[in-house]
């Protein structure tokens, strides 16, 4: 508030030599604390109006400042308003942060043609552009610009170029750029295991994590969220007791880590004591630490606890409210659910595809048919979203609960084939870990009827492995999934535990499912985790 008001007083003040703008800003500090774009606007606005934006030294003030923003034509425009070619490096920062990072590399080569002359920073913000927006070949293409212009010896530009690399999917030639560098510090070994990690190899991840001859804090979060990622959630949390045996203290993507972990194990006891050594080191609460909390409780089964920290949480996304929600449709009281769906759309935030799976599941879960179909019109019309297996197997048991069998066999057999792939195992795994289970039985009959029917028809296969981990059957998962390999019938279907952040919101670096799940460690309950 203090900000804004400072910036009101700016743009409705008048230019004279009794009030300086040098004195007023106190030497750009008012640039620097704008928080928003909507600021910038107003002091770029007053910047013109009073003849001071012609001053080169405010201008490229205010181009530093906008490149924090996002807005990338924004920046250009100044840029091109300044029509000096060495800011050009800020232009590729904001290109980084922006929506549209593919469009770096046609700037590069605009201010190339016009004699703008890289250095090593150029570099290392456009690789991070083109790793950004997944273009290989485009990287190729300026890593030869880099060598050209002899970029390439530089140990920052090695490693943006090998996190590039991996970012796009060339582990072999990440590898290989990490081999050629002569003196690897800790960013070149991190970016390469994040890499294995990316490509689902925590074996050889590992590997290489353990040969690392110095590790940082970030070191330890890539791996801990490498065994969450290959749910490992029992190992992520061995790995941080190593991590702490070690001398390393936790930051706050290291705690967030840490509560998925005990919320997808169900370890309550562990839980708490990561809460508590949360409270102990008076880290400071924020939304994601606070739906994290929320969310751990929630999987734990502690939904009033849950919902006493959701409460007392004074900003909140819809991440927040879609972790509260599905905690009461899934494991609590759907009722209570239901009616925080509705104060949620009451409000500004608009729900998504998760949002309706607990809500339907609540409707499932209490036999709420005229309710759940009106929720479920209320997604497909008003919200435009598009059904998933999720949705779909809600809809199914709860026309069954309510004795409508053929409705529900009907939603079953007409699965799209678009919805058989990866994502609805997900889907269904995400509710083989709640009360909600639905009637198998249903489901299985079904199935097992369409595949004798067409016992090559791939979809009805993985149909049947869905229904499956819904109720936590995986001895019949593995054997519908050797049926499968035997008959040859297109890909394996695959089942493994995905976290609900992971699955829709996808907060972390995107990790490919892994081809071998690693057994999980088995943690000893009575050991409490703690500094």
């Amino acid at each position: 508030m203090a900000k804004a008001s400072s910036i009101r007083q700016f743009v409705t003040s008048r230019s004279n030599t009794n009030s300086p703008v040098l004195g007023l800003l106190k030497s750009f500090k008012l640039l620097d604390e704008s928080s928003s774009i909507k600021h910038l606007f107003q002091v770029h606005a007053r910047l013109i109006t009073s003849g001071n934006f012609w001053d080169s030294s405010w201008a490229i003030r205010l181009l530093k400042s906008s490149s924090r923003f996002g807005d990338a034509s924004y920046t250009v425009s100044i840029f091109r308003s300044i029509g000096k070619l060495y800011n050009a490096n800020t232009v590729f920062k904001a290109y980084w942060v922006s929506s549209i990072p593919h469009k770096a590399l046609s700037f590069y080569f605009d201010v190339l043609r016009c004699g703008f002359v890289p250095d090593s920073y150029t570099f290392v913000s456009l690789f991070s552009c083109i790793g950004k927006s997944c273009g290989v070949d485009s990287g190729k293409m300026c890593h030869g610009q880099a060598i050209k212009h002899g970029c390439d010896q530089v140990l920052a530009v090695h490693n943006s170029l090998m996190n590039m690399y991996t970012c796009c999917g060339d582990l072999d030639l990440a590898k290989k750029v990490f081999f050629e560098i002569p003196k690897r510090d800790v960013v070149s070994w991190n970016s390469l295991i994040a890499g294995l990690v990316r490509r689902g190899d925590v074996w050889s991840a590992r590997k290489l994590f353990d040969e690392m001859p110095e590790k940082n804090i970030v070191s330890w979060n890539i791996m801990i969220d490498a065994y969450l990622g290959a749910n490992n959630p029992g190992v992520s949390i061995s790995l941080f007791r190593e991590m702490v045996r070690a001398g390393f203290r936790g930051n706050e993507s290291t705690f967030v880590l840490l509560l998925k972990a005990c919320g997808r194990s169900a370890r309550l006891k562990e839980g708490r004591s990561v809460h508590a050594s949360l409270i102990r080191t008076l880290m400071t609460s924020n939304v994601v630490i606070d739906t994290a909390l929320v969310d751990m409780y929630g999987k734990c089964k502690e939904v009033e606890l849950a919902r006493r920290i959701f409460d007392s949480v004074s900003c909140r996304n819809r991440v927040t409210w879609n972790v509260m929600i599905l905690a009461h449709c899934l494991q609590g009281n759907p009722e209570d659910g239901i009616e925080l769906f509705e104060a949620m759309i009451d409000g500004d935030l608009i729900p998504d595809e998760v949002t309706f799976v607990g809500v339907l599941c609540g409707c499932a879960r209490s036999g709420l048919l005229s309710e759940g179909k009106n929720y479920y019109s209320l997604m497909v019309e008003e919200f435009q979203i598009k059904p998933n297996f999720g949705h779909l197997w809600c809809m199914a048991n709860l026309y069954s609960s309510a004795g409508f069998p053929e409705e529900a066999e009907e939603i079953l057999k007409n699965l799209p084939e678009e919805d058989m792939t990866a994502e609805t195992t997900k889907w269904a795994n995400l509710l083989s870990s709640t009360r909600f289970t639905g009637n198998p039985s249903l489901g299985e009959s079904i199935a097992k009827s369409l595949i004798e029917k067409d016992p090559l028809n791939y979809k009805y296969y993985h149909l049947l492995t869905n229904l499956y981990s819904v109720v936590g059957r995986w001895e019949d998962v593995d054997r519908v999934r050797e049926v499968v390999k035997e008959r040859k019938i297109g890909r394996v279907p695959g089942c493994g535990l995905v976290d609900l952040k992971e699955i829709v919101h996808d907060l972390r670096l995107g990790c490919e499912e892994v081809d071998k799940v690693i057994t999980e460690t088995s943690v000893d309950e009575n050991v409490t985790i703690m500094y």
